[in-house]
This record gives structure tokens, C-alpha cells and sequence, in this order.
């Protein structure tokens, strides 16, 4: 018997070898003692007799015991968190034998791409009809086939009528409210779900930086010197922040049950290669790569390359420093009101260039990253985002920091930081928001058309929606009975006419959701916007809040009608992201510190020394790095949820404390200037 609905699909590269399709659906149907993943298989026959689409699917009963098997955290009847078994069932919450709505499709279809991974090579040598893709014996066989492009994609169904109620409780009208994050975790899991959480809190957390800052800026206007308030304000808004959002994710995971959840084995990727050898721990034969090779090729290549990048960026900013001097210059021989716009016309184009340069440089961090032949996902996860990060943070906040510590200018300071940021939420709102929108009613106005030139939808074969619908921007399974759906999945065998079948799921051309690692980025810098300088800019809070806003509703809408139902992930925490949102706190508290010496209201009190001064700035700016390093923040749950704690924290201890000697060199730097500036 199948489960309630099909689940994912299954799409092999057309033209491939009978053979290969018969072994391969074999092994997905087999029982699980026979190395099989124990799951069932529709096949979609094309208009030319093609079958290279498939179905999966499963019983209710096995991805119950599949929920055993990936180590689900459920809630039981007494209220308390435990990992999901089969034997013992009964003592979870709203459990019944016929209530197949106790696991989220998005828990079955991770089920079912965990027991695909799982697909083990046994004795083969090679995948049957082509010599050419070796197998060895314990290796995943998805991933080989992934790699031999025989595998075009895996990818889970949408559900319509699920879908249609999250898109009317989530974007489907204009409120103001908390989002949903409940439904969305179900529907689309943890990692997506979280972000949005991530998104939803930071933008509450803008709002009393906003409140304070409306009424700072138009009572203080053309002072550009009292700053001092907002920036204290600044320097403990960025630090408490962080610290109240793990809370508040430890509350939501626990919930989730993905806190506690144990992680799973990570396998290598599938663009990982190397010559075959023996794997020192499993002992088994596989592609091995030599670590000093890797070293080699990060750090005699990689590292050059983005160290020339980080060169030109800074090359970049010089120029357009001297196109400032020029538009300076211009205002000052021609009062005009045309001179006046010209003094914003460097900053727009250098908001422009940035966005460009962040862009190009993502797609060479990948290629490199990419080169330089990662053996786990999680590796080249943390190399790319390091590399982008550094690139970003310099492209983007270099010129402030000039401005600020080199030229000492508070004017053109507001000026960069006002054009900077609105200038690229502009354009990042075009590209997310707006041409998506434009391209979905076009594609829309076009499938009219082509609608109308076709039969009546009860007349249309699943073949030809499925011709008509592939084009289209996501996939959505559509079933128009209950009868049907219970005809279609009643038996895994029987041949059922495909006209008589009106379902249909849309795949082929639609954009795949590549993760939350732009969004994350673009919360990044907006937050190094908002903590860094915006001292002497009080509105960007306000901008910054007007975009989350906008940023909600447009990233709801493009995970339900243009990306790829992406697969559930299960997440205790935003990951590598919430270090670099500390690390750009550390930074936010030196800055502002440095900012309040350099105020002349501060230097007016140490008006008879100077050194009073630089050493209570020192240690200003000391005091929130002892508060987010004491022993409260390490009651926070989500750090003894971690098995492996005691294997990570010495790693991260060990960064925090190179990137602490690095800072401790900086504020010196800092501090040396204002010392300079305050006794020249």
C-alpha cells in the first residue's frame, strides 16, 4: 500500500540504456535486508514511449521506519522531546495507526532522499551498461550516478492545496503579524524555516534602532558631530542582539526537535575526485585526494587570487575617491542645484561597481573553491563562505572605514553610507523581487495562450500537461479527486490509464533554489550597515526595516512559485553565519568605540588628558566582548545539544583568539591615529 501522496521525483537522462533503468528501479524496490531502499516506483511514460521520469513513493509503514532509522526528534505525551522509534509509537503525540499526517511531507520526502543517498554499491564493479562509471563496493550509488550524468535530478513534489494554504497565511495578504514558521518548517523544513525566523528577528530587532533613530536624525541633522548617544546605543544593540537570537533559536529547535537531533554521516561530495585508495578509517577502496595537495592549491592559488582581488577592490575605491575630489570640486566652481545632484553621482556609480565586483567574485570563489577539491560539503561550504565573506566585507565597508579613521570626514561619511546602502537594496530588490514578478506574469500571459490553443483540461494526457507545464516555475502535485489519488497509489503494480489520471507535477526548467547563503549575505552586510557607522546616519535602521519587510514577502513568493521545492534539512542553528554575525559584532563595538573618542563632546570632558581618554575607550570597548564571552552566554541550550562540542570549541576558541590578537592589533592602529589627531 502507498503512502497518502508521491513524494519525489526522479529524473534520468534521456536515452538511458534499459539495463541501467532496470537495475537502478530494482535496487530502489528491493527490501532493505537486500540492500535495496524498500520504496516503490511509478514510472511516467512519454509521448515517445521514453521512461526516464519516475515517481517514488513509500508506505506509511516504512517511512515510519524510516523516521527510526534518520533519528527524528518528535514530541511525546508527556510533552518531553524523544527520538521517534517504530516500538514505541504509541507514547508519541497524535499518534495513530491511521493518521498519516503524524510525519510533515517534508519529513517523508527527506525520509526518502535519505534511503535514496543510502543506496549502497554491493558487488558491482561498474553501473550496468556503462563500463566506463566504476563502483565501489560501499559507495553511494545516487551520487555515481549524479556524477556519470545518468542522473539528471531528485527533486520533492509541491502540494497544491498545502501550498495554496501557506501562501494565504503567509504572503497571500498584506499584514503585519509573525509569519507562520510552524507551517513553513513543515512544508519546506528547518533550514528554510530558521531563516526566515532569522529574517523575521532581526527585522523586530531594527525597529527600536529605527524609532531612536527617526527623530536623532531631524533633530540633528546638520550636526554631524553628536553621534555619541546613538552610537552607545550602537555598540550594545549589536552585541545583545546576538545573544537573544540564540535563546530564541534554541526555543524554536527544541520545539522542532531538530536540537537534540544526532547528525548524520556526511558523505563525500559528489564533485569530489581522486585517485582510488584505501580510506585509513573504513578501510574500504575509494577515491582519495592528498591534503597537502589541497594545501597547496589554497594556499599557492586561492589565496594570491583573492588577496589580488581584495587589491583591485581597494584600487577601485581609490578611484572613486577621486571622482569625489572631482564632484567636490565641480560643486564648488558651479553653485547649482545640478552640482548638487552631481555630489551623489560617485557614490551611485560606486554602489553600482560593488554590487558588480561582489557578483563576479561569487562566481570565482565557487570555481576556486570548487578547484580546489573538497571531500565534504560542510568544507567547501566554510572555505566559499570565508572567501566571500572577506572579499565582501572589504568591497563593501572599506571606503567607510577610510572616510571615517583616514580623512576624519562626517559629512561625506553620512553621504557613502546613505547611497551605499539604499543604492544596493535597490538593486537587490530589482533582481529578487521585481524581475521575478515581471518574468512570472509574462510566463503567465504566455501559458494563457498556449492553453487556450488546447483541448479541454479533461481531454489533456498527463503527457501532454506534462510537455505543457515543465516550462513552467515550479512543481505542483495537482490530483482533482480523493478517489483518484486513492486508485492511483492503491496498488504499486497496476497499469492504470494515463488519461484517466489528472494529476500533474511541473519540473524541467524552474530555477533550483540554491540555499539561503545569499540571503544570509545580504542580511550580513545589511547588518554591518546598520552596527558599523550608522552613528552618523540614524535612517539606515529605517531603510533596513522597510527592506526586511519587502524581503519577506518577495523571498515567500519565490520559494512558492519560481525556485524548486528544495528538500528538507534538519538545523539546530543558522551554522557558520552566526559567527560571522558575532565577528561583525566585535567589529561594530570597536568602531563605535573609536567613534565616541574621536566625538568632540567626549573630548571636551578629557579636555586635560588625553590618555584618560584612549584608555577608557580601550576599555569601552573591552566590556561587551566580557559580557558575550561570561559564563551566562554558555547556558544557552543549543550548546550542550552538541555531542561533538568538546572536539569544535578548542577549533573556535582557537579562531577567537587569532581574530582577537588580529582586532587587538587594529584598535592599537586606531588608537595610535586618535592620539595623533587629538594632541597634533
Amino acid at each position: 500500500m502507498w503512502s497518502r501522496r508521491p513524494l519525489v521525483v526522479v529524473e534520468l537522462a534521456k536515452g538511458t540504456k534499459e539495463e541501467t533503468i532496470e537495475w537502478f528501479t530494482k535496487r530502489i524496490v528491493e527490501k532493505k535486508a537486500n540492500g535495496g531502499a524498500q520504496l516503490l516506483v511509478k514510472p511516467l511514460v512519454m509521448e515517445n514511449g521514453d521512461e526516464h521520469i519516475y515517481l517514488v513513493g513509500a508506505s506509511h509503514l516504512r517511512l515510519l521506519l524510516g523516521a527510526e532509522t534518520v533519528g527524528l526528534v518528535k514530541e511525546c505525551n508527556d510533552n518531553s522531546m524523544r527520538t521517534f522509534t517504530y516500538s514505541s509509537r504509541k507514547t508519541f503525540k497524535d499518534f495513530a495507526d491511521d493518521n498519516h499526517n503524524f510525519l510533515t511531507m517534508a519529513e517523508c520526502q527527506y525520509i526518502i532522499k535519505h534511503e535514496l543517498e543510502n543506496l549502497r554499491a554491493k558487488d558491482e564493479k561498474m553501473i550496468p551498461g556503462y563500463p566506463q562509471a566504476k563502483l565501489y563496493p560501499g559507495k553511494s550509488i545516487v551520487r555515481r550516478l549524479l556524477t556519470s550524468g545518468i542522473l539528471v535530478q531528485i527533486f520533492p513534489l509541491h502540494d497544491r492545496e498545502e501550498l495554496k494554504k501557506l501562501r494565504h497565511s503567509w504572503y497571500g495578504r498584506v499584514k503585519v503579524g509573525y509569519q507562520p514558521l510552524d507551517e513553513i518548517r513543515c512544508y519546506f523544513g528547518e533550514t528554510i524555516a530558521l531563516y526566515f525566523g532569522f529574517l523575521e528577528y532581526f527585522t523586530f530587532a531594527l525597529v527600536p534602532m529605527a524609532v531612536i533613530g527617526i527623530p536623532y536624525y531631524v533633530f540633528a541633522w546638520e550636526d554631524y558631530d553628536k553621534y555619541v548617544m546613538f552610537a552607545t546605543f550602537n555598540l550594545l544593540w549589536s552585541t545583545v542582539i546576538l545573544e537573544v537570537w540564540k535563546r530564541i533559536c534554541a526555543i524554536m529547535t527544541y520545539r522542532w526537535g531538530t536540537l537534540l537531533m544526532k547528525r548524520q554521516f556526511e558523505e563525500p561530495r559528489p564533485g569530489f575526485h581522486g585517485v582510488l585508495g584505501t580510506n585509513p578509517v573504513t578501510g574500504r577502496e575509494e577515491p582519495v585526494y592528498s591534503s597537502i595537495k589541497r594545501q597547496i592549491r589554497i594556499y599557492l592559488v586561492s589565496l594570491p587570487f583573492v588577496c589580488l582581488c581584495l587589491y583591485f577592490s581597494l584600487y577601485v575605491m581609490m578611484i572613486y575617491f577621486d571622482l569625489e575630489q572631482w564632484a567636490l570640486d565641480y560643486h564648488e566652481a558651479n553653485e547649482s542645484n545640478f552640482s548638487s545632484l552631481m555630489l551623489f553621482v560617485p557614490s551611485i556609480i560606486y554602489a553600482v561597481v560593488i554590487e558588480i565586483m561582489n557578483r563576479i567574485y561569487r562566481y570565482a570563489a565557487e570555481f576556486l573553491t570548487s578547484w580546489e577539491n573538497h571531500r565534504l560539503e560542510s568544507s567547501y561550504q566554510n572555505h566559499l563562505i570565508l572567501k566571500v565573506l572577506v572579499f565582501n566585507f572589504l568591497n563593501c565597508f572599506a571606503s567607510l572605514f577610510y572616510i571615517a579613521f583616514v580623512l576624519f570626514d562626517m559629512k561625506l561619511l553620512r553621504q557613502s553610507l546613505a547611497t551605499l546602502l539604499i543604492t544596493s537594496q535597490i538593486l537587490n530588490q530589482f533582481a529578487e523581487s521585481l524581475l521575478p514578478y515581471w518574468l512570472q506574469k509574462r510566463h503567465k500571459k504566455r501559458m494563457k495562450k498556449r492553453m487556450c490553443s488546447l483541448k479541454t483540461d479533461t481531454d489533456l494526457s498527463v503527457v501532454e500537461q506534462v510537455n505543457l507545464e515543465k516550462e513552467m516555475g515550479t512543481y505542483v502535485v495537482c490530483i482533482t479527486t480523493a478517489k483518484e489519488l486513492r486508485v492511483f497509489w492503491a496498488v504499486a503494480d497496476r497499469d492504470i490509464s494515463q488519461r484517466n489520471m489528472k494529476y500533474s507535477w511541473l519540473f524541467g526548467l524552474a530555477a533550483y533554489f540554491q540555499g539561503t547563503f545569499d540571503d544570509y549575505l545580504e542580511l550580513f552586510l545589511q547588518f554591518g550597515y546598520v552596527s558599523l557607522f550608522s552613528c552618523v546616519y540614524p535612517l539606515a535602521a529605517v531603510f533596513a526595516v522597510l527592506n526586511n519587510i519587502t524581503e519577506i514577502y518577495s523571498d515567500a513568493l519565490k520559494m512558492c512559485r519560481v525556485y524548486k521545492r528544495p528538500f528538507a534539512e534538519p538545523t539546530a542553528n543558522i551554522g557558520v553565519w552566526q559567527l560571522a554575525f558575532e565577528t561583525m559584532s566585535v567589529i561594530s563595538v570597536v568602531t563605535n568605540c573609536i567613534l565616541i573618542g574621536m566625538s568632540p563632546q567626549v573630548n571636551a570632558l578629557f579636555a586635560d588628558s588625553k590618555t584618560d581618554l584612549i584608555l577608557t575607550v580601550a576599555l569601552v570597548e573591552l566590556f561587551p566582548k566580557t559580557v558575550d564571552n561570561s559564563d551566562f552566554s554558555h547556558e544557552c541550550p543549543w550548546q550542550l545539544g552538541d555531542p561533538d562540542a568538546k572536539f569544535w570549541l578548542p577549533s573556535l576558541d582557537l579562531f577567537f583568539s587569532v581574530f582577537s590578537g588580529l582586532l587587538a592589533w587594529l584598535l592599537r592602529l586606531l588608537l595610535w591615529q586618535l592620539r595623533n589627531r587629538l594632541w597634533s
